[in-house]
């Protein structure tokens, strides 16, 4: 149990969520940070605001080319895990379309989050996609309009992704769980366990070339590690024989503009991986 709190504490921390305290006196700076338990893994150390390419890349101000100036060199190899075979899920292996799978997951009622939500979010993109970006979840503006990432953090993607020259019509966007958690808390474990066979049905369907994981909780749903995030960035994972980058979460970013520069590290590796 400690070990799950501590997992959900450090996710909600990598996030940008509202403070948990646990087991510290008022005022301490560990409260101040979102780090309420001792347990927890310490979040990255951020670098220096002032680092060049931080506003640069993901703000989209600079030209089209721009992504490559200073671009980090790929990295070596990480975790590496087998999709699910279809015959783990007879009824998914049958869905033939993300259309088929979309109506499935509207009408879901595997786990409770299906009681408070407004409208499920399967996901959207271009079925040909090269890259497809996973998320953590729906927030409210995406539970009110039934599509991922809108809003500010949505607004923020575009951004990334206009400045590695991925528009998002040409991209698939996904999450983990397809309904909202409520006060958009991380999911729990079971509510993933319910949900991820969807993502992976539909992962079988889009074939990317690359994946790029946006969060703690994607990551750790993709790879089924307890790894953090600052353990699991600066590497290349495999999903089966997709290249998979791990991120931060564009809300932590609002949040924390700090994390921009390794972002746009992270981002432009995964861009690289499109050309290779």
């Amino acid at each position: 149990m400690a070990d799950e709190w501590a997992r959900y504490l450090r996710q909600q921390a990598e996030l940008g969520g509202r403070e948990v305290i646990v087991g510290h006196r008022a005022g301490s700076s560990d409260q101040a940070a979102g780090r309420g338990t001792r347990d927890a893994d310490p979040v990255e150390p951020a670098p220096p605001a002032t680092a060049p390419t931080a506003s640069r890349g993901l703000n989209a101000e600079s030209g089209p080319a721009d992504w490559r100036k200073g671009a980090p060199p790929i990295p070596g190899p990480g975790i590496s895990v087998e999709p699910p075979t279809a015959s783990m899920d007879e009824e998914l292996s049958e869905l033939a379309t993300l259309e088929a799978v979309a109506a499935v997951v509207r009408g879901c009622r595997k786990c409770p989050l299906c009681e408070g939500r407004t409208h499920a979010v399967p996901g959207e993109g271009d079925p040909g996609a090269r890259l497809v970006i996973v998320g953590e979840g729906p927030g409210q503006n995406e539970d009110q309009t039934g599509r991922p990432f809108v809003g500010r953090a949505g607004e923020l993607l575009d951004k990334i992704l206009l400045s590695i020259e991925v528009p998002r019509a040409s991209a698939y966007i996904l999450n983990i769980v397809k309904c909202r958690p409520p006060q958009n808390r991380a999911p729990l474990p079971d509510e993933i366990a319910a949900c991820v066979p969807y993502l992976h049905r539909q992962l079988a369907l889009l074939r990317p070339k690359v994946i790029l994981a946006a969060g703690t909780t994607a990551a750790a749903g993709l790879l089924r590690t307890r790894k953090s995030l600052g353990q699991l960035r600066g590497q290349v994972h495999r999903y089966g024989d997709v290249p998979l980058v791990v991120t931060y979460h564009p809300a932590a970013l609002l949040r924390n503009p700090n994390w921009k520069k390794p972002t746009w590290d992270d981002v432009r590796i995964a861009r690289q991986l499109l050309d290779a």
